[in-house]
């Protein structure tokens, strides 16, 4: 009996060969070309039911979907795929790595997957440009990460971290025990009232997810930008909605636009919040430029292992673009940003809220940093401080009260 691998490839090169001459199939007859193949030319090797199953699963992933990481993908509980090379696949699932015991038939194949991705994001990625971020056309807009030759040594390493397909709120966060009741009234309360926010953490500890979170606590009249470098955030409830994306430069001649290119733009649009999914470079000194001309409650997430780490990578960020005084920085972000918030990932690999910090001020040119909330030494989150400037939120109450 010719191995199964080898009776894939056999009906896999029939049905390009058709799709060549039937560019236009929908999926539907895309199905019943797989059956009648499966009919016809495996009629001798004798397949079972279940053989036969798999075979139109596999043949059809191949050609509409993401070849062998399709069933991945299909699994609503793994929230990251990563392939090191075409032969070893490995994903998380409920914050533990698992190796897969599938794999890709060829470097080719895998190749072919990683095109048709950054393809349909208008990105490019080869030999000259080896690598590039893109996402999914999916809802949740799932975010990717390609390297290839000659940086990647063993073959194209393909990373997909892939969001929750229902739009994450606080109420999730609290269900999945990320964060206490006490500490998400406390962070809706500050999003409603505009204080400017920015969320920092390690890879992987849930920025973009925490960020989503938030936005779902902005009131609906406003109108909000969001500026991102690979669309992911899914801001829910906002009819006055602006979504942009940054570009790479193509080979058609076509200009990069970056970041700061957005966030200037952003400006002119007359919004109410700006919101930046990734603050990583020199857009930071754009960031703060929002912050404190009159964008209250502006929200942004940036790589960091601490609150106070994540003024030093701001100001890192800011000098990238220009060379100025750190203290003229420091005081820049103090003006702007008005409460950081910590995200973490503990032993089991639960992702959860670490700290809640207020920039209170500058001493001696060093941020005052005043924690707010704070995990103890069993790592339970508890109120430490009260907010110091509680103008915007007593405004807020009295709002509320007044209606």
């Amino acid at each position: 009996m010719m191995p199964a691998e080898d009776v894939f490839e056999k009906l896999r090169s029939v049905m390009m060969d058709h799709l060549e001459e039937n560019p236009d199939l929908s999926d539907e007859e895309i199905r019943e070309v797989i059956d009648t193949l499966i009919l016809d030319e495996a009629a001798e090797y004798a397949l079972s039911l279940a053989d036969k199953e798999q075979l139109h699963k596999s043949l059809f992933y191949s050609v509409r979907k993401l070849d062998v990481l399709q069933e991945l993908m299909d699994d609503p509980e793994i929230t990251e795929i990563m392939v090191n090379g075409y032969r070893h696949i490995f994903y998380e699932k409920g914050g533990r790595l698992f190796q897969w015991n599938r794999h890709f038939t060829s470097q080719e194949r895998l190749e072919d997957v990683i095109q048709q991705i950054v393809g349909r994001c208008n990105r490019v990625v080869n030999e000259q440009r080896p690598i590039v971020d893109a996402r999914l056309p999916d809802d949740n807009g799932s975010r990717v990460n390609v390297v290839m030759n000659p940086v990647a040594l063993e073959g194209p390493i393909l990373t997909i971290r892939r969001f929750p397909e229902e739009a994450v709120t606080l109420e999730h966060l609290i269900r999945w025990e990320s964060i206490t009741r006490e500490a998400a009234a406390f962070l809706r309360d500050l999003v409603e009232a505009q204080y400017s926010m920015l969320i920092g953490g390690g890879t992987s500890t849930g920025k973009t997810t925490f960020l989503n979170a938030l936005s779902s606590c902005i009131p609906s009249e406003e109108r909000i930008i969001t500026i991102e470098d690979n669309a992911e955030l899914q801001i829910q409830g906002i009819p006055n909605l602006v979504r942009m994306e940054a570009r790479d430069a193509n080979m058609e001649g076509a200009h990069a636009l970056t970041i700061r290119d957005l966030i200037k733009a952003a400006l002119r649009m007359r919004p109410n919040r700006i919101i930046i999914g990734e603050v990583r470079g020199a857009e930071a000194e754009d960031f703060l430029m929002c912050l404190n001309t009159g964008h209250a409650g502006s929200l942004g997430t940036a790589h960091a292992n601490s609150v106070r780490d994540m003024i030093s990578r701001i100001e890192m960020m800011v000098l990238m673009g220009e060379p100025l005084p750190v203290p003229v920085i420091r005081r820049q972000i103090v003006s702007g940003v008005e409460i950081m918030i910590h995200l973490t990932r503990d032993a089991q690999g639960r992702r959860r809220l670490g700290e809640i910090a207020e920039l209170s001020g500058i001493h001696q040119d060093e941020p005052k940093i005043r924690t707010l909330f704070a995990r103890d030494e069993e790592g339970v989150l508890k109120k430490v401080n009260e907010l110091e400037n509680r103008e915007k939120l007593e405004n807020l109450y009295k709002r509320r009260q007044a209606f």
